[in-house]
């Protein structure tokens, strides 16, 4: 039997968020990662739902998506739903600024203190 489990290393947190701008912290261990990164506007950064990280959470297949007024469930794969068997959150920003190990961006929808799982630049800059 194949071990489909996996292990995700946080690499930086959000550090602060002021109205729709993020400062992201990389930690020292990933900021050679960054090399390069300074070519491209927009990011996708993919983050961890922290604050709803929990069993019961984690077991919702079936959600209300209100976000756009939907009565009816729906699978929770076909929403954005923070409730999830994986708490991923994925977005799309506007990279403004580099300096050493911090990412001044425009329009992360996380929260102070999330982690960052990944960041990959959107290659049609």
């Amino acid at each position: 039997m194949v071990d489909l489990s996996g292990t995700v290393y946080f690499i930086g947190v959000v550090e602060k968020v002021e109205g729709d701008y993020s400062t992201i912290l990389i930690y020292p261990q990933y900021t050679l990662g960054l090399d390069g990164l300074d070519a491209y506007k927009r990011l996708y950064i993919l983050y961890w739902l922290h604050q709803g990280d929990d069993p019961a959470r984690r077991a919702t297949l079936k959600v209300v998506p209100r976000r756009h007024g939907a009565t009816e469930e729906r699978g929770v794969f076909s929403t954005h739903s923070p409730h999830r068997p994986n708490p991923i959150g994925l977005t799309t920003v506007e990279l403004l600024n580099i300096e050493k190990n911090k990412l001044l961006v425009h329009g992360l929808d996380a929260f102070e203190g999330s982690p960052i799982i990944d960041i990959k630049p959107e290659e049609d800059n």
